[in-house]
């Protein structure tokens, strides 16, 4: 009995460690809108006139669509022709 006891706490003891040697992130990262910087087809949902949802961008960097980004990146983000992402709906690369 006193054997099964031991065997029980060691076994215990292992998975209480394996458990909390395995990484979970503190919290999800916070997100942003980051609107002039998807590619044509690739923007997240509902990004302006012209678009419906996720994936209607019709031209690359239009200024209205918009992409998901961690939180504080996005005007960093640079771009063919000087262009940077933007918190704001943008007037350029519209589609006609």
């Amino acid at each position: 009995m006193k054997t099964s006891r031991t065997a029980a706490a060691a076994i215990a003891s292992a998975l209480v460690a394996a458990v909390s040697s395995v990484p979970f992130p503190a919290q999800a990262q916070e997100m942003e809108k980051c609107y002039g910087i998807s590619l044509k087809g690739q923007n997240d949902c509902a990004a302006g006139p012209g678009t419906t949802c996720a994936g209607t961008s019709s031209v690359d960097y239009q200024g209205n669509a918009w992409k998901l980004v961690p939180k504080g990146s996005c005007t960093a983000m640079a771009l063919p022709g000087d262009r940077y992402g933007s918190l704001e709906p943008l007037d350029r690369d519209l589609p006609s």
